[in-house]
């Protein structure tokens, strides 16, 4: 009975082990690796409805919605489940530039500026 139920036991934790391997993200593209997904890849747009942020595999990009000009770029990193920090350049401006954000919902961001200037950025769909 006890070599019966360690195989059982055995076949289980083999079933387990496949059931957990078919849960891995798909592999990453020709050119490097693919970094973990988080809450905040995808494209988020100022209150003001300016400027269209996309943060993918821990760089973003910032363009204007009028005329697709970029604005900014650089690079994000979660520092908790719910926070991300952001640092680049503002290409306007030819400065570097830093921000804050905490994610209040899966749809709001809500951020402040190293200068103390507080912006919300919401998900678009």
């Amino acid at each position: 009975m006890n070599i019966a139920r360690k195989v059982v036991n055995a076949g289980l934790i083999m079933l387990m082990a496949g059931a957990l391997a078919a849960c891995t993200t798909a592999p990453p593209p020709p050119g490097g690796p693919v970094a973990a997904r988080n809450g905040v890849d995808g494209s988020w747009i100022d209150a003001q409805g300016t400027g269209l942020s996309t943060f993918s595999r821990g760089a973003f990009q910032t363009v204007a919605t009028d005329t697709g000009q970029k604005l900014s770029d650089g690079s994000y990193r979660m520092t908790g489940a719910n926070s991300v920090e952001i640092s680049g350049t503002s290409l306007i401006r030819q400065s570097p530039i830093s921000f804050n954000c905490l994610m209040v919902s899966t749809s709001q961001l809500n951020c402040t500026s190293a200068t103390g200037q507080n912006f919300v950025l919401t998900r678009r769909a």
